[in-house]
């Protein structure tokens, strides 16, 4: 079995971030989305991975190379448009052949891998295998109609959806996807949709198994989201310390301390928190649960909780930050202004400087 992973499309959702980086590599507990994608794959012993890239072709392979590091070969693909999910099958028509092989949207994290669809579409004849989730807000995913346990009907982002059942980013397919794909025309929103490929396969009575995973999923396609999920990761982290801290250091909780950083006096910290390689956190600052701080991050005096600082960033503003994304090579300091009484919510992309 192959693996086909989906690290294209423009991530008009993660504007800033997406103008200049691939939404797929935005970390989450300091790790890129990515990376979690491709450590579920090698967790099901396949290796053969081909990676569908677009204009952020150059950033991806960079973090990716071959994929050893995984433990994985990887061959990047290049579709000329972000043109559906079906349209990216079919670019990777050359690579795949006729072997079975999951699909795995690039930019999806669930918590307990794939392991279990593999082992269900494995031990089984199906021609396809479609992961499923309940959710509240159905109209924005693909959604799949059931009778008992068999899929009758799925359709994309319907206006009224007539179940909570939400197409997960991760397929299962044999060589009979490519002659529904073949048959697809461009849907309104001009793209070859995967569900209607899907929905061939059920009209010409193939075998469709559907599964709901266990445990969450998350389509990190916004950033409200990509925190929420940074929130569940951050559930399970474990203790670490690499790094040095100073005395009169408040912490409670799992905190993730990474080398050559230093924990200056007067820092409290309630986890669970990680924090990156090369930071000064300090002194005199809070930093709140279900944070992260990425790489050669300084953080001096005020607050900061429940955010995802990706690195590179200097701030020493004295205020509370909230439920922020904050992009690489950020400066982040101080004018004298009203403090909100909840505290500062701020997207913010790479490369800016602000004041608050």
């Amino acid at each position: 079995m192959k693996a086909l992973v989906l690290s294209g499309g423009t991530g008009t959702r993660l504007r800033p971030f997406t103008h200049t980086g691939a939404k797929q590599l935005i970390p989450v507990a300091n790790k890129p989305i990515l990376f979690y994608v491709l450590e579920d794959i090698k967790e099901c012993d396949i290796t053969d991975v081909g990676i569908i890239v677009g204009h952020t072709k150059d950033e991806v392979k960079n973090a990716v190379k071959d994929g050893s590091k995984f433990g994985l070969k990887v061959t990047y693909i290049e579709q000329d448009k972000p043109a559906g999910l079906a349209h990216a099958v079919k670019t990777a028509k050359d690579f795949l052949k006729d072997d079975e092989f999951v699909m795995y949207l690039g930019d999806n994290i669930l918590k307990n891998g794939i392991k279990d669809l593999y082992l269900d579409y494995k031990n089984s004849n199906y021609d396809a295998l479609i992961s499923l989730c309940h959710v509240p807000n159905p109209q924005q995913f693909g959604v799949a109609e059931m009778e008992g346990d068999k899929v009758i009907r799925l359709v994309e982002k319907p206006k009224e959806p007539k179940t909570d059942l939400a197409l997960v980013g991760v397929y299962f397919f044999n060589s009979t996807i490519f002659d529904a794909i073949s048959k697809l025309k461009p849907s309104w929103r001009n793209e070859l949709e995967i569900t209607e490929a899907i929905q061939g396969l059920i009209d010409t009575n193939h075998s469709v198994h559907a599964k709901i995973v266990a445990g969450w999923w998350k389509d990190t396609g916004k950033p409200e989201d990509l925190l929420e999920v940074n929130q569940l990761v951050l559930m399970d982290l474990k203790s670490s310390l690499k790094g040095k801290i100073e005395q009169n250091v408040n912490i409670i909780g799992n905190i993730d301390i990474g080398k050559n950083t230093i924990i200056k006096e007067g820092t409290r910290i309630r986890g669970p928190v990680i924090i990156g390689d090369n930071c000064t956190i300090g002194p005199n600052t809070y930093v709140g649960p279900y944070t992260s701080i990425g790489d050669n991050t300084t953080i001096i005096g005020g607050e900061i909780e429940c955010s995802i600082i990706i690195g590179e960033t200097h701030i020493n503003c004295g205020k509370r930050i909230i439920d922020s994304l904050i992009g690489k090579n950020s400066i982040i300091g101080s004018i004298k202004e009203q403090l909100p009484e909840s505290g500062y919510k701020l997207i913010i992309g790479e490369n800016c400087t602000i004041s608050l």
